[in-house]
């Protein structure tokens, strides 16, 4: 039997699991079988967005895989077409049209758009009445810098709950790690394995780093395990993403062994502050 995911509590008193499943790029015809998988093997955290266009079959995965809806936490995401006050709550209503829930576990900004960020400050202010009304359990954040968190804590009332980031061995981003924690922001991971350098960029893959590939064979895991332990070991929430239903299960695996502290510096190491997805601060972002 697979162990359950840890948990990590949000700033608001909140309960997350720590490791959670990703449906980027996952297409409506195979995403529906996948979150079932996915649940069936011990998930309890599924993230989705607007923008993935699959909201719709993420709820019927849930809703058939027979495990209650209240013990499932579920993730969605306003895209930035949708930023502003009244039309993020439209875009909420139709998010959770789409999933067919009541309530949503987690709302987050999509991206900062720091040249349009009053568009921002009111996104969030609809989200903040959303959590008020009871309709949504936690808010958050995507791709906030430090310098965007600043900017968008002096205008707001509510301190996100989480801030999700591109964060792998290649961009292992531990200023912005320990700048979300002193705000009591949660840190969460998306491509926690680098699978955006193989998506949209050419060259080196940390999943064939050699000392990734070292630590696998020591451990009797597979490079994919020790780099998503890595993360949890560094307090980080991690949502993999996989259609295939044995890469599914081997990435919730990660609770049967831990690494060192000289592991996770090894792996520390391979950092170069690159970047495979947008620009945090681009004027219209990709994701």
């Amino acid at each position: 039997m697979v162990e359950p995911s840890p948990v990590l509590t949000l700033n608001n008193g909140v309960t997350m699991p720590a490791v959670g499943f990703g449906v980027f790029q996952s297409g409506p015809a195979e995403t529906v079988g996948a979150v079932k998988t996915a649940i069936g093997l011990g998930y309890r955290l599924i993230d989705t967005a607007s923008a993935y266009a699959n909201e719709a079959q993420v709820g019927e995965g849930v809703r058939e895989s027979g495990v209650d809806r209240g013990d499932v936490f579920v993730t969605t995401k306003l895209k930035p077409d949708d930023c502003g006050y009244d039309s993020a709550l439209s875009a909420f209503d139709a998010s959770m049209a789409a999933l067919g829930f009541d309530t949503l576990d987690l709302y987050l900004l999509h991206w900062p758009l720091p040249h349009r960020f009053e568009t921002t400050v009111a996104s969030w202010r609809a989200a903040e009445r959303l959590l008020a009304e009871g309709r949504v359990r936690a808010i958050g954040v995507c791709n906030f810098t430090e310098a965007h968190l600043d900017r968008l804590m002096k205008q707001v009332e509510v301190t996100p709950a989480l801030n999700q980031v591109e964060m792998h061995p290649f961009l292992v981003q531990d200023d912005l790690r320990r700048a979300n924690a002193a705000r009591g922001i949660v840190t969460q991971a998306w491509s926690p394995i680098g699978g955006v350098n193989r998506y949209w960029q050419s060259g080196d893959d940390p999943l064939t780093a050699p000392v990734v590939v070292d630590l696998a064979k020591r451990h009797g895991k597979t490079p994919a395990q020790i780099i998503l332990r890595w993360h949890v070991d560094r307090g980080v929430s991690v949502i993999p993403k996989s259609t295939n239903p044995k890469r599914i299960a081997e990435n919730f695996a990660l609770f049967d062994f831990s690494l060192s502290d000289d592991d996770i510096r090894a792996i520390d190491a391979l950092d170069q502050n690159r970047r495979g997805g947008p620009d945090p601060d681009a004027e219209r972002p990709g994701r």
